[in-house]
């Protein structure tokens, strides 16, 4: 884990990938934020809307690296110093419910009659249209209707994954990629446009692979009886002797004759890895031999070999496991750990910087005047 000298050194001495890029944010929760901390991390500056008197958690992963303005978007001068900002932006985030920001005088038409080279980042679960555009909803309903919830969790009932799948994986890395993309073709034509980055879109779109297995006869709709779905022996948790979990994915066949090898499956019944109908019978035996050592034991036989295996780590465990701090992949900040900015990039690393309060007027004038000095 970095140290606070090295933390110091991250956030003062970085500028990342994004520097100079304007991003406006309007305030929210979930995938809208945590898009926004990865844009502030890489280097855009970022600038939060909030409400008067917001309560945020200001040394949050998802609220750092912005600076953040009050302001009353009730109000006509309010609405008229954020279409100035705007106007030197290049690009917007929102995530309220389709119809709020046209109410609000900020929809795209008037926001890129300010500022036409703007890309308007929209952030919803359901989408602008549709059915269900103006229902409410959370990540577990988005990923219910792509097949995602459905193919999750074991035999007799679906587990929701947290919500990485529909705000975070199909919601937030969507977004960003999406902005990313339209400020890239903005470079060129010199027009901003519309990111519709729906949660359910999203998710739908990281189940390509297993629509695919379906297509091909290589996937079916039970649970734990597919080979990525804890159906198959050798992908999958299995708990130790000490109460912990390991994981294994010893899907090839090289792969899983060292499992067998250093587990001491020498039973001929393992020689029927891909024979789903053996599955059930091997998965209990493999259970048993698993059960025989502690998590520390099957790591030390295990852990850095080509079987493919990992320990189960905790929330707690995870940022003290050597690899994962060997690779600084956690940060000390405020006295509480959080996940270090990623990716990384070789010459403009990414850093973590702090959120500040902010003068609307004065950011207005010093992009104004940024935006005036000849390049």
């Amino acid at each position: 884990m970095l140290t606070m000298a090295d933390h110091q050194t991250l956030t003062s001495g970085a500028s990342g990938p994004l520097a100079g890029l304007r991003i406006v944010e309007f305030a929210g929760i979930g995938p809208g934020p945590f898009a926004c901390m990865m844009l502030a991390d890489m280097g855009a500056e970022v600038v939060t809307l909030d409400r008067p008197g917001a309560k945020k958690n200001q040394k949050s992963a998802a609220a750092r690296g912005r600076k953040v303005v009050e302001i009353d978007l009730k109000s006509e001068a309010a609405i008229a110093q954020v279409l100035d900002l705007l106007e030197h932006a290049d690009a917007l985030v929102e995530g309220f419910r389709p119809g709020v920001m046209e109410r609000l005088g900020l929809g795209p038409d008037a926001v890129l009659a300010k500022n036409p080279r703007l890309v308007y980042g929209r952030m919803t679960g359901w989408g602008q249209d549709g059915p269900l555009a103006q229902a409410a909803g959370h990540d577990i309903n988005y990923i219910s209707v792509t097949g995602a919830l459905a193919a999750i969790g074991p035999a007799e009932r679906p587990v929701p994954p947290l919500n990485l799948v529909g705000d975070f994986g199909g919601g937030a890395l969507y977004l960003v990629v999406g902005v990313l993309a339209a400020l890239l073709e903005a470079k060129k034509s010199g027009k901003g446009q519309v990111v519709d980055a729906a949660m359910c879109d999203g998710a739908a779109s990281l189940m390509s692979m297993f629509y695919d297995f379906a297509a091909i006869g290589r996937w079916t709709t039970a649970r734990e009886s597919n080979f990525l779905d804890g159906g198959a022996h050798f992908y999958g948790v299995y708990q130790c002797a000490c109460g912990n979990f390991i994981s294994i994915g010893s899907i090839e066949p090289q792969f899983y004759q060292l499992l067998r090898q250093l587990a001491g499956l020498s039973d001929a019944v393992f020689d029927a890895q891909m024979e789903r109908e053996a599955w059930p019978a091997l998965r209990q035996k493999l259970a048993d031999v698993f059960r025989t050592r502690t998590r520390a034991e099957w790591c030390a036989v295990m852990e850095g070999t080509d079987v493919c295996f990992a320990p189960v780590l905790t929330i707690a465990e995870a940022p003290e496991h050597p690899h994962m701090a060997a690779r600084k992949a956690f940060v000390k900040r405020h006295g509480t750990t959080q996940p270090a900015p990623a990716p990384r990039f070789s010459r403009t690393p990414s850093a973590i910087r702090e959120p500040a309060q902010a003068d609307i007027a004065g950011l207005v004038r010093e992009w104004r005047s940024k935006d005036a000095s000849p390049r």
